[in-house]
Formats: C-alpha cells, sequence, structure tokens
C-alpha cells in the first residue's frame, strides 16, 4: 500500500473553514427561522448554498491537504456532485430546525439522513480522484466515520434548533458550538480519508482531464471564504435591519397607544378628560336603570389655584396639578371615575348606596386637599369647593348632572370655600344670576361700565384734605350700582382682575393729574391692588406706565396692599415692592393687625404707611382691647417711621381719640363717603364741614348704603 501525507498548513484551514461553516449556517438557521412568506424561501435557499459550499469546501481543502506519492487530480462532474450532495443535505437541515418543534423522532431520522448525505458527499468526492484500481476502504474505519458524520449531524441539527431564536449571549454560545461543530465535520471526514488505502502501482485516472489539485486550494478557500462572509454580512445586516424595523414598530404601537390614551386623558394629570367622561356618563346612567341604583356626581373646584399660578407660574401650578390629581386617586375607589375637565376644575363619579355617602367622600376630598403640598421648594396650599348632584334625584341625563353640581359648587364657593353643598332647587337661580354675571363682567370694562368713586382723607392734626382713596364701582346697565363684594370674587376667578387693575391704577392716575392740573398739587391717590393683580408678572410696568401717560409724580401715588398678601410670600413681596419703592410709589399695608405679621419681616418691607382696619376703629368707646390694639399700632408706626392711617371713623369721638393717639390721616364716612370725582371736595376743610358737605354730597350721590367692609382680598375695599 501507497504511504499518504498531509500538508499541515491546508490541514489547519480545512478545520477552520469548517467552524466558520458551523456559524454560518447557524445563524443563518436564526435568519430563516424569524423569516415568512417569499423572504423565508429567499433565506433558505442563500441559506443553503452557503452552507453547503462551506462544508464542501472544508471536505476538498481536506482532500487538497492529502499527499500520495503520485499525481493527483479530479474529476469535475464528480466533484459538482459531491458540491450538489452538500448543498442538498444543507438545505434539508435548515428546513428541518426551522420547524415550530423537534421532536426526539424527527431529530433522529434527521441525523440519520443528514449524516448519510454528508458521508455520501465525501465519499462522492474521493471517488472524483478516479483510482485504478480502486480505493480500499478499511470496513471499521468506514462505519466509524460514517457512525461520527450521523452523530455530528443530529448534535449540529439539536444545536441549531437551540440557538435559532435570539437569547441572551447567543452569538457567544453559536461560536462555541461551532468550534464543536466544526470539529465533528472535521473528524469524520479525516476518519473516512484514514479508511481509504491505495495499493502500490494505483494511478489517478483524472489527471489531464480533471481538475489539478496542486493549483485550486488558494482559490477554493478565498471563494470560500467570501461566500462564507457575504453570507454572514448579509444576515448581520438584515438582523440589525429587523431590529431596526422592531424597534420602529415598538416605537410607534407604543406612540398610537399613547395617542389613544390622550384622546381620552388629560395630557398634564393622565386623569379622563371629557370624551372619556361622556362615555362614563352613560354607562353610569344605564346601568343605574337597570339595577335601580344611584351615583353621586362631585365637581370638584379648586380655590386659591389661580393666585398661585399667577405668583410662581404655570410650571408650579401643573406640579401642584398633578399632586392633586393623585390624592383625588389615593381616595377614590378603582371603580369610580375621577375626571378633569378644567383648569383646576375635576368631575367625579362614584358609586353610593345613598346620597349620605357622597358627603363622606366630599369630607375625604377636603381632608386630603387641605394638607401642604411640596413643590419646586414652595409650601403650598390650596383647599377645594364641592358640589353634589345624586342621580336620579338630582337629574336624570348628563347635562343636568354636571349643571346642579356645578350649581352646588358654587354654592359652596360663595358660603366661604373649602366646603361642600348638596345640589337644591334654589340654587339653580342663584347659578344662572352668577353665570350672567360673569357673562356681562367680561363686557363692563370694554363698555365703560366701571366707575371710581373716591374718598378723601384728611390730616388727623389740622383736618386739611391730603388726598383719596379710589373705590371700584361697576354700573350695570340692568342691576345698578354694584359694590366690589358683588362682583370681584368672579373677576379674580376668571382672570379678569388683572386687566380691570390695570384700567383702575390708570384711571385713578388720570383723575389725579386733573386734580393737579385745577391747582390740587398736595393731594395723593390710594389705590387697593388685589392679592393677584400684586403678584402678576407685569404688575410694575402697570404702574409705571400709568404715572408716565398722565405725568403722576410716583409719591404722589399710594398703592394699598393688605397685610395677608405683604406676608404671604415674603421675599417674593419684598422684591416687588422694592421695585416699587425703587419708583418713588409709596406702599401701605392695608387692614393692618387683621393678620398674622412678622416684626421682622415687616421691617424689612418698604412701606410708608399703615392702616388701621375699620373694625378696630368701629368699637373704639366700647372696647378697651380694641383701643389698646389700636395705640400698639400707632406706636409701632412711629418705631417704624411709617404714616399711620385710620379708616372706618364715624363719629367725632373717633376722630378725637385717634387724633390723640397721634395718627396721622382719618377717612370714614364722619368726613365723606366715596363720591364721583364731580362731587369731590375741591379745598380743604375742616373735618366738622367735610362732614356736613358729605352728608349733603349723600343725598345726590348714588351710594349704596351696604358700603361696609367686605372679608375679602379685592381691589378695593369700600370704606
Amino acid at each position: 500500500m501507497m504511504s499518504p501525507s498531509y500538508d499541515a498548513l491546508l490541514v489547519l484551514f480545512s478545520l477552520l473553514v469548517a467552524v466558520l461553516a458551523s456559524y454560518t449556517a447557524l445563524d443563518l438557521t436564526g435568519r430563516i427561522a424569524t423569516a415568512h412568506g417569499v423572504q423565508a424561501h429567499v433565506w433558505l435557499a442563500g441559506g443553503a448554498t452557503a452552507m453547503g459550499f462551506g462544508i464542501w469546501s472544508m471536505h476538498f481543502v481536506g482532500m487538497l491537504a492529502f499527499r500520495l506519492p503520485i499525481p493527483l487530480a479530479y474529476d469535475i462532474g464528480i466533484t459538482m456532485l459531491s458540491l450538489a450532495i452538500a448543498i442538498g443535505a444543507s438545505a434539508f437541515a435548515l428546513w428541518l430546525v426551522c420547524r415550530e418543534n423537534l421532536p426526539w423522532q424527527r431529530l433522529s431520522g434527521g441525523a440519520l439522513v443528514l449524516g448519510g448525505a454528508v458521508a455520501s458527499m465525501h465519499y462522492t468526492g474521493m471517488a472524483a480522484m478516479r483510482i485504478e484500481p480502486g480505493i480500499i476502504y478499511n470496513p471499521a474505519l468506514f462505519a466509524l466515520s460514517v457512525m461520527i458524520a450521523v452523530a455530528a449531524s443530529g448534535a449540529a441539527l439539536w444545536i441549531a434548533f437551540q440557538l435559532r431564536r435570539n437569547m441572551p449571549r447567543v452569538h457567544q454560545l453559536r461560536l462555541g458550538a461551532a468550534v464543536i461543530m466544526g470539529g465533528a465535520i472535521a473528524s469524520m471526514h479525516y476518519t473516512g480519508m484514514a479508511a481509504a488505502e491505495f495499493p502500490l502501482g494505483s494511478v489517478c485516472g483524472a489527471v489531464g482531464r480533471g481538475l489539478p489539485g496542486e493549483s485550486l486550494a488558494l482559490p477554493i478557500l478565498v471563494i470560500t471564504i467570501c461566500v462564507l462572509a457575504v453570507a454572514l454580512i448579509t444576515s448581520v445586516l438584515d438582523m440589525r435591519l429587523e431590529m431596526r424595523t422592531a424597534i420602529m414598530a415598538e416605537a410607534l404601537g407604543a406612540a398610537n397607544q399613547e395617542l389613544e390614551f390622550l384622546a381620552l386623558h388629560d395630557k398634564l394629570t393622565r386623569l379622563p378628560n371629557r370624551a372619556l367622561l361622556d362615555d362614563r356618563f352613560n354607562q353610569a346612567i344605564q346601568a343605574n336603570v337597570r339595577q335601580q341604583g344611584s351615583f353621586a356626581v362631585l365637581f370638584v373646584d379648586l380655590d386659591g389655584f389661580k393666585g398661585i399660578n399667577d405668583s410662581y407660574g404655570h410650571h408650579v401650578g401643573d406640579a401642584l396639578l398633578v399632586e392633586i390629581a393623585g390624592r383625588l386617586r389615593a381616595i377614590m375607589q378603582s371603580e369610580d371615575t375621577i375626571s378633569r375637565v378644567g383648569g383646576d376644575e375635576f368631575v367625579l363619579l362614584a358609586r353610593v348606596d345613598e346620597p349620605a355617602d357622597a358627603g363622606v367622600i366630599a369630607e375625604s376630598l377636603l381632608a386630603a386637599l387641605r394638607e401642604p403640598v411640596y413643590v419646586a421648594g414652595l409650601t403650598l396650599h390650596v383647599s377645594a369647593s364641592i358640589g353634589i348632584a345624586v342621580h336620579p334625584a338630582d337629574g336624570a341625563d348628563q347635562d343636568a348632572l354636571l349643571t346642579n353640581a356645578d350649581a352646588a359648587m358654587y354654592h359652596a364657593k360663595a358660603s366661604g370655600r373649602n366646603a361642600y353643598f348638596y345640589f337644591e332647587r334654589s340654587m339653580n337661580h342663584q347659578a344662572r344670576a352668577q353665570q350672567t354675571l360673569l357673562q356681562d363682567l367680561r363686557g363692563a370694562l370694554k363698555q365703560g361700565q366701571l366707575r371710581l368713586h373716591y374718598q378723601p382723607k384728611y390730616a388727623a392734626g389740622n383736618g386739611a384734605l391730603i388726598g383719596a382713596e379710589a373705590l371700584l364701582r361697576w354700573d350695570h346697565p340692568v342691576q345698578g350700582l354694584l359694590m366690589p363684594d358683588q362682583f370681584i370674587a368672579l373677576a379674580e376667578k376668571t382672570g379678569a382682575i388683572v386687566p380691570i387693575g390695570n384700567w383702575v391704577l390708570d384711571e385713578a392716575c388720570r383723575q389725579l393729574a386733573v386734580w393737579h392740573s385745577a391747582g390740587q398739587t398736595s393731594l395723593s391717590m390710594a389705590v387697593n391692588l388685589s392679592a393677584l393683580q400684586f403678584c402678576h408678572a407685569g404688575m410694575v410696568e402697570a404702574v409705571a406706565e400709568a404715572l408716565a401717560n398722565h405725568r403722576v409724580p410716583p409719591s404722589s401715588l399710594t398703592l394699598e396692599i393688605t397685610e395677608s398678601t405683604a406676608m404671604r410670600d415674603v421675599e417674593t413681596s419684598l422684591a416687588i415692592l422694592t421695585r416699587l419703592d425703587d419708583m418713588g410709589v409709596r406702599i401701605a399695608i392695608d387692614d393692618f393687625g387683621t393678620g398674622y405679621s412678622s416684626l421682622l419681616h415687616l421691617k424689612r418691607i418698604p412701606a410708608s404707611e399703615l392702616k388701621i382696619d375699620r373694625g378696630f376703629v368701629r368699637e373704639l368707646e366700647e372696647d378697651s382691647e380694641d383701643a389698646a390694639i389700636v395705640s400698639a399700632i400707632v406706636a409701632l408706626g412711629r418705631t417704624l417711621n411709617l404714616q399711620v392711617v385710620a379708616e372706618g371713623v364715624e363719629t367725632d369721638e373717633q376722630r378725637e381719640f385717634l387724633a390723640g393717639l397721634g395718627c396721622d390721616a382719618l377717612q370714614g364716612y364722619l368726613f365723606g363717603k366715596p363720591m364721583p370725582p364731580e362731587q369731590f371736595p375741591s379745598a380743604p376743610a375742616a373735618p366738622r364741614r367735610a362732614a356736613a358737605a358729605a352728608t349733603a354730597a349723600a343725598a345726590v350721590c348714588v351710594v349704596a348704603a351696604a358700603d361696609t367692609p367686605v372679608p375679602f382680598e379685592g381691589i378695593t375695599h369700600p370704606a
């Protein structure tokens, strides 16, 4: 027998090709398993070609590494047949492992078929040498090579089936499996080669008309590597494209879900919006009709939200609403509906066994909303006004229930806020009246229905007329002259207070300019600022513009803010007041003594006046405590170098007492009620004469007898 030998370098290359072909096969299995339709068939054909070419190349390079002491060549036809067998076997293997499942019976049958095909490819390739006389095979080694082919095929099929899906570290697992599979394929090949025996005197019949072995190794290696590389690169690119497509599809799906959610929910609070509320309303009404049950509609409106929004900005207001929504969710049952229907308005639908249950829910809501809210480093306080309507007693349909719950909410707000009320039939008239008044108020400024009346201020010592306080009135075309307590709350709720306040500033400065032009240059003008107007971003600019438009000296204008407004946020208030003080405008702390001032903060505020609240002045003669408080306020004003003004003076005894304490200025009905500018005193007068003039003016001046103190922070206070 002739002694064969091997080219070690080509043996190594054949092993590397086997590993690369195995990895390519595993990767292509993953691509085929995830493909569908025509794409799956294309991947199967391309994958089978690349995999078959890789396996055949390993076999052929191994053949080229084989050396005999005679020239060798390979029959072209038989060699191509072995390549076709390899491609067919690869197609079968890829098809098999891409099935939905791989039971052991199918795996065993597949291993026999694939192992037989691989063995056939190998021995067909050996036959391409056309050795004469024929090759003698060692039966034991021949059988062993076939057994290795079957076992390797079974292992390869099982591994490919397990690793066909994406999983953690799948590429590392495929690489390790490829090394094992490549080694098994190489083992089968070289076992089959070892089984071949070549008698002495044998010749290669393919020499001269077949493929020469010496020059084929490099071209086949290059072509094989290129084919496998193209297959791998295509697979990787397709996988990335599929991943991107999957990510885009997932993102699009999420976006569609978000759009569907936002179509039925409020974007900020993620609560149901009006559209979803309508649907829930219909469901609740239908369920009640069927089951003869009841449910409650709670209309919740936040108290004080607009002031926070205007003072600290919309980002703080939005964060506050998110927190409020969370508290509402925590209280309500999962089957109840909580909907945001407006800026700070919420509607709740709750199933109740009896109407009293709705009151229990409302109490829980009020308690939860009274708790301070911490947002952006701020401690915020809000409350709520809640109106309750119960189906079917208070309405059979959605519109009636909402209207009635809204009417009850307005009643709660008008009754002092931070409360809840059940709907009563009488509230409908009140709600309609409020709504009508609100509509009229929106056009009052444009239609010139607002008026300013002026209450004179006198020096306490000599009775000289020193100025006036501007007080707002609404000359309603139907209801007549309305006092501030009848419409200021509506103006604050709707935001109309800011343009109205700017008009008051401008009109007061205009009137003061008229008096100055008439020779009364010593007069000053006091204008009240509402809490919302004071915190508005453009307030300081509005003051500067009014002064400039009418050429009024800033020192002639006094802006009055309530004690509680000044102390609500001391640092913010201080910044605003400092800007006004730098302009030369005087600052008065109105209703002093009714709030909870800190003397440490008070001395930092650039105020020029303290105004003693009329509540202390009213009972000076009968109440020694009021007298003590007034005395302390006057002493405090003197200590802080502030002028002290007492309002609400109605008797000579009050005037004498206050003048004796050292008050700087007095105003009240004793000196004159608020009056139109044409009836305002044109010259200084002694207090007694001023009182008589005021009495005469009152006979012709349309001033409501209800000019009494009102317990709210409005743009003006009737004095």
